[in-house]
């Protein structure tokens, strides 16, 4: 369980991140167009799942704008962004964003699965049962080579430690 905080209140998720050196625990997402997407659609390619609560925070916006921009020089790499958010808000907001270089995926549908496998759910506080902020990236044969759970529910990721984890 991590202990985390949203403005400095303590909430809790159901676990931990993946360790680093594991296989990286499959998951079934809806992408914007309904389908469903597993870690196995994405095999051959290095994986940064930016993982958030919700588009329709300023934080987690400005995340997904970030690793937007980021997504573009990265070889071999695909950014995920991954919250609770239904697909339609996804494409929402890409599409008023601007947004071309990340994969939007939800959780809405997968019974809670990836929140508890990869230990990103939140399980009290108001933000309970959407996921916490949090980055994991994955290697091409699908082992964790990176993990980060940003302690402060409103601060953005370093994003200078996923560019420093991708080299």
């Amino acid at each position: 369980m991590a202990n985390i905080t949203l403005k400095g209140n303590p909430i809790h998720t159901i676990g931990s991140l993946p360790d680093v050196g594991n296989q990286a625990p499959d998951f079934k997402l809806t992408a914007t167009d309904l389908s469903e997407k597993t870690l196995a659609d994405f095999k051959g390619s290095r994986l940064v799942l930016n993982i958030f609560p919700s588009l329709d925070t300023p934080t987690c916006a400005a995340s997904v704008r970030r690793f937007n921009e980021l997504a573009t020089g990265m070889k071999n790499t695909k950014v995920l962004a991954i919250s609770k958010d239904l697909p339609f808000a996804h494409s929402r907001f890409c599409t008023s964003e601007g947004i071309e270089n990340v994969i939007n995926l939800s959780g809405f549908k997968c019974s809670g699965s990836f929140g508890k496998d990869y230990g990103v759910e939140i399980v009290d506080g108001p933000l309970a049962e959407l996921y916490s902020r949090a980055v994991v990236i994955i290697d091409e044969n699908g082992k964790v080579v990176y993990n980060q759970q940003v302690p402060e529910i409103v601060d953005e990721p370093n994003y200078d430690d996923v560019l420093a984890a991708l080299k």
